[in-house]
Order: structure tokens, then C-alpha cells, then sequence
């Protein structure tokens, strides 16, 4: 009984516990990441032609998927390139490219909730704004992702 009670307070010591800078860098970055997912997740669905766009609050995903891109300007310190993270050390080397296609994915996503504000179905522009956002991720996701 005195182990398992020794146990348990050891274990919610190190719970509590304040976690080092780069960990919570890497823990915020896993939750915009997942978020970003999320939210682009209906967007693609309606790309793929799995939902229609009036079944889906797309303007809401857009906004959401805007706002979670500009934080990533402050997701990646350089005291975070290693440690529990998918992360390549490519973002950190090529810094000036990794920050270019930070930037483009911000811009596309900010194109496309201007889109999606303005739009009652999925058209030409929805489909290439959302096009761009998804390549946006893939690229980054190709050169920067640890699979």
C-alpha cells in the first residue's frame, strides 16, 4: 500500500512538473498540427466529393484552418529541433524555405476563407483555394515530416 501511494504521488509530481521550453514547443506544434487537421479534414472531404459543400460549415473550417496557420510562425524555435517530435532537422537548416512555404500556407488559407465567405457551392475558386491549401501541406509534409 505505501509503494502504490509512493507511486502514485511520484507520478502526479512529474505531471505537474513544468516541462522544458523545446517540449512545450513540440507539444503546441502537435496540437496546431492536429487541429490544422482536423479542420481541413471536411474541406477535403468536400474536395474528394465524400461530403457536399452545403453539407459542411466551410467557411468555419477556413477560418479555423487561417487562424492555427499563423501560429506557426512560433512553433518551431530553434530549442525544439529535438526531442518527441516528426519533425526533420531540414526545417531548421533550410530555415529561409521552410519559412516560404510557413508563409504560403498562411496566405492560401487566408485566400481561401475569403473564398469560402463568398461562396454557396463548391466552384472552380473554392476548389482551387482548397487545392492550394492541401498542396501547401503536402510539401511541407514531403520535405519536412519525419514518416
Amino acid at each position: 500500500m505505501l509503494t502504490a501511494t509512493f507511486s502514485l504521488t511520484a507520478a502526479a509530481q512529474q505531471a505537474s512538473a513544468p516541462s522544458s521550453p523545446a517540449l512545450q514547443a513540440i507539444n503546441v506544434r502537435k496540437a496546431i498540427f492536429t487541429l490544422i487537421g482536423s479542420n481541413f479534414r471536411p474541406v477535403g472531404e468536400v474536395l474528394q466529393g465524400r461530403a457536399t459543400y452545403e453539407s459542411v460549415d466551410l467557411p468555419k473550417s477556413a477560418n479555423r484552418v487561417a487562424f492555427l496557420a499563423g501560429l506557426l510562425n512560433d512553433a518551431f524555435p530553434d530549442n525544439s529541433a529535438v526531442g518527441d517530435t516528426k519533425a526533420r532537422p531540414e526545417i531548421w537548416s533550410n530555415r529561409a524555405d521552410f519559412d516560404k512555404r510557413v508563409k504560403d500556407f498562411q496566405d492560401h488559407s487566408a485566400a481561401l476563407v475569403q473564398v469560402a465567405a463568398g461562396e454557396k457551392s463548391g466552384s472552380d475558386a473554392f476548389r482551387a483555394g482548397a487545392a492550394a491549401v492541401g498542396q501547401d501541406c503536402k510539401g511541407c509534409h514531403e520535405n519536412y515530416k519525419v514518416k
